[in-house]
């Protein structure tokens, strides 16, 4: 089994990552291949960091052959379209390329494609029309591949949807009624990692595995509130009462989620997202059970029977909060600039000059620090200029606190105590660098 080299595209994702992984403890050669890597997941020679939509068809057919593959895992994807995401690109036009790369190494490569349940007369949104069509692209090419439909994971760790579930469990909050009653199967990430293992241990010669399409899930029927429940179990929060949350603030939270898109960021909360999970998560798993023989694990299995450790109860509480610690730094410098700038100038510049700073200084450092407020504030706002914002806030107020100190003493004990305040801003800044990392 040793000698079977595996390539897994999206290898620093929930799936992706779980899988190579995975398939390296049970002996085979696995090359992860991922746009980005975190420190923390690159634990082999073997594990690449490639922007691998930007290489071209006789690039990828030389990255099958340097390594001698002979499965590839395509666990890309991206929820919506927004600035450097595009789901034509990644779920149709690369697999269109690793088709053609496939076909062009003069390998024997069975492809293994993972992809979403349901049908395509339910699929609304850019993200399920395009899986589809990858789906059609690799059914036409004669290809030996298998098409992996998963319902929703679970995992040991969070990201995206399931992390927003966790939050939900740890809140005393529920989604509306119609939404909780959604069809949810879940699938264990164990059974989709022991499929694709299994997959890959298999002769590509075996005619009843030329082409597959399987969907991945617990047998029993499930809802989103039978999802969320087992998690508030672990979190010690079943027994509480609950308020419905309205649809209309998922809706505005949805559109919020969309323009946090635009700004570099992915929230799990999105219009594609809201718009999949009132679709639901439903399909027929007996065909892969059947040819497999894994029995997938049970919702509970899955999650596991032992109360939440401390770190996953402070992961789902702090997970919501995160974007109400970024949205409120960034009102916080771009509003306090503005305010200093055009609505309270002549208070702002008053200061100063009460504090006998030379006539020819007053106006420029009161502009110029305005300004730097409100860059700031920019800088927080977005994904990848966040870090230098939040450092930059960090020592501009420390530099605001200091200079008082030295300059005009008499403001650290005036009655609104404004630099008082400054001391909790800077934590707060600190909390929100520590919570940069989205994996």
């Amino acid at each position: 089994m040793s000698e079977r080299t595996v390539l897994v595209l999206g290898a620093s994702g929930l799936i992706g990552r779980f899988v190579t992984d995975d398939l390296r403890a049970r002996g085979f050669r696995v090359v992860g291949v991922a746009r980005s890597l975190s420190p923390a997941q690159r634990m082999s020679a073997l594990d690449i960091e490639l922007k691998i939509l930007d290489v071209d068809t006789a690039a990828l057919t030389r990255l099958l052959n340097e390594h001698a593959v002979d499965l590839v895992v395509n666990c890309l994807g991206v929820l919506q379209d927004g600035p450097g995401s595009n789901t034509s690109a990644v779920h149709r036009d690369f697999v269109a390329h690793l088709l053609q790369a496939i076909r062009g190494s003069g390998r024997a490569i069975r492809l293994v494609h993972i992809s979403i349940p349901g049908t395509a007369e339910a699929d609304r949104t850019a993200f399920a029309t395009t899986k589809r069509e990858a789906e059609r692209l690799i059914r036409a090419s004669g290809i030996p591949h298998a098409i992996l439909r998963p319902g929703f994971v679970v995992a040991p760790c969070a990201y995206g949807g399931s992390a927003m579930l966790r939050a939900l469990a740890a809140f005393p909050v529920d989604l509306p009624a119609k939404d909780m009653a959604t069809p949810f199967q879940p699938v264990a990430i164990e059974d989709v990692s022991a499929t694709i293992a299994w997959l890959a241990a298999r002769d590509i010669d075996d005619a009843s595995l030329r082409a597959v399409s399987w969907d991945l899930m617990q047998v029993e029927p499930v809802t989103m509130a039978g999802v969320i429940k087992p998690f508030r179990h672990a979190f010690g929060t079943a027994g509480w009462p609950r308020i419905a949350m309205p649809r209309f603030m998922l809706d505005l939270g949805a559109k919020l989620g969309d323009v946090a898109c635009y700004l570099g960021w992915t929230p799990p909360m999105r219009s594609t997202a809201m718009a999949e999970l009132r679709r639901g998560v439903a399909g027929d798993p007996s065909a892969w059970i059947a040819a497999t023989g894994i029995a997938p694990k049970t919702l509970a299995e899955a999650i596991g029977r032992h109360p939440a450790s401390i770190q996953d109860k402070w992961f789902a509480r702090l997970f919501l909060v995160k974007a109400l610690i970024f949205a409120s730094l960034v009102a916080f410098w771009i509003v306090s600039g503005f305010i200093a700038l055009f609505v309270s100038y002549r208070a702002a510049a008053g200061i100063l000059t009460a504090h006998n700073f030379p006539p020819a200084l007053v106006d420029p450092i009161t502009i110029g620090t305005s300004l730097m407020d409100m860059s700031i504030g920019v800088l927080i706002a977005f994904r990848r200029t966040a870090a230098i914002g939040l450092i930059a806030g960090i020592f501009a107020s420390l530099g605001y606190m200091v200079g008082a100190a030295i300059l005009t003493p008499d403001l650290w004990i005036e009655p609104l105590g404004a630099l008082v305040k400054t001391g909790p801003a800077i934590v707060l800044m600190v909390v929100a660098l520590l919570m940069l990392d989205n994996r």
